[in-house]
């Protein structure tokens, strides 16, 4: 799977677990956040496809995700994030 396509699949899992993806101009990395009970992830546009999808993998290596569907590519990065820990 590319880059980009991974991209969409980490979009889309967010979704699916109830963040809103802001993408963000500025002087910042991203991260997610809760704001009056919802959920975003903040991506800075400027920053390259690597850094968004390590960023993705970060936030989601947090999370429990043993009940959710995750696809094995994804599931790759975000184990290799766990391991960094």
């Amino acid at each position: 799977m590319n880059k980009n396509k991974i991209f969409e699949e980490f979009e889309s899992l967010s979704m699916k677990l109830g963040y809103k993806v802001i993408h963000g101009k500025g002087s910042f990395t991203g991260d997610s956040c809760l704001i009056n009970e919802d959920k975003y992830i903040v991506l800075n546009k400027n920053k390259p496809v690597e850094q968004k999808l390590k960023l993705f993998a970060q936030i989601f290596a947090k999370l429990d995700l043993t009940n959710v569907y995750v696809k094995p590519a994804l599931r790759e990065l975000v184990n290799q994030e766990k391991i960094n820990f």
